[in-house]
């Protein structure tokens, strides 16, 4: 449940990140960064499992960051291929403790869905080249990290990979050669597709699962 949502503006390299925080009833216990699908193809941040996994991390006292891309909502610029969004997300989680450092203090949590996670692994993967704070987790949903990777990619052996059988989206072939190239173990939903629909039940679980590790 949630005690209230703000929104907060975090500046990008071309101006505006605009987000929304959800935040749990008692005080935090870290923050979760939350990405969203393509936005050219109708992707924001209140996408249907963009908000299912703020809510999974709310739940684990986590204040839950949903930012818009560049060109979305209120975020200034245009879509640039992930490179862009990438910089914008390196400069939101630099920004994030001076706005609410008893959340930054504690654990964080990366994740992504579609599109959102090119973005979550190269921002993973630049914060580690640049031996800056990691996340305690990274949680992939309908991986499509390597349909937007513009640089090399590091990710940690325990990051979590869910997705659909039937996705029509990113076939799970595609989702297999990134999990095979990063020797990473993968949660497969039968039966379901990019959106997860009619499975979103089945991806909370999951996700709660994880999250409890953390």
């Amino acid at each position: 449940m949630l005690v209230r949502t703000e929104n907060i503006s975090f500046q990008g390299a071309v101006g505006a990140i605009d987000c929304v925080l959800d935040l749990p009833i008692d005080p935090p216990r870290g923050w979760a960064l939350v990405l969203h699908p393509h936005p050219l193809h109708g992707g924001a941040r209140e996408n249907k499992i963009v908000t299912t996994i703020a809510r999974a991390c709310v739940q684990h006292g986590l204040v839950a960051v949903r930012p818009n891309f560049r060109g979305v909502g209120a975020s200034a610029g245009e879509f640039d291929q992930a490179v862009g969004e990438t910089a914008d997300m390196l400069e939101l989680v630099r920004q994030f403790s001076s706005v609410y450092p008893e959340a930054a203090a504690g654990k964080w949590v990366l994740a992504g869905f579609s599109f959102g996670t090119s973005v979550a692994a190269q921002l993973y993967s630049q914060l580690a080249e640049n031996t800056e704070r990691l996340p305690t987790a990274l949680l992939l949903a309908g991986s499509a990290v390597n349909r937007f990777k513009f640089r090399a990619v590091t990710v940690p052996d325990d990051t979590f990979l869910v997705h659909g059988e039937a996705d029509e989206v990113v076939p799970l072939a595609e989702a297999m050669d990134f999990a095979r190239n990063h020797s990473l173990p993968m949660v497969v939903v039968p039966d379901a597709s990019h959106f997860f629909h009619g499975k979103l039940i089945v991806l909370r679980q999951l996700l709660q699962q994880r999250l409890a590790s953390v």
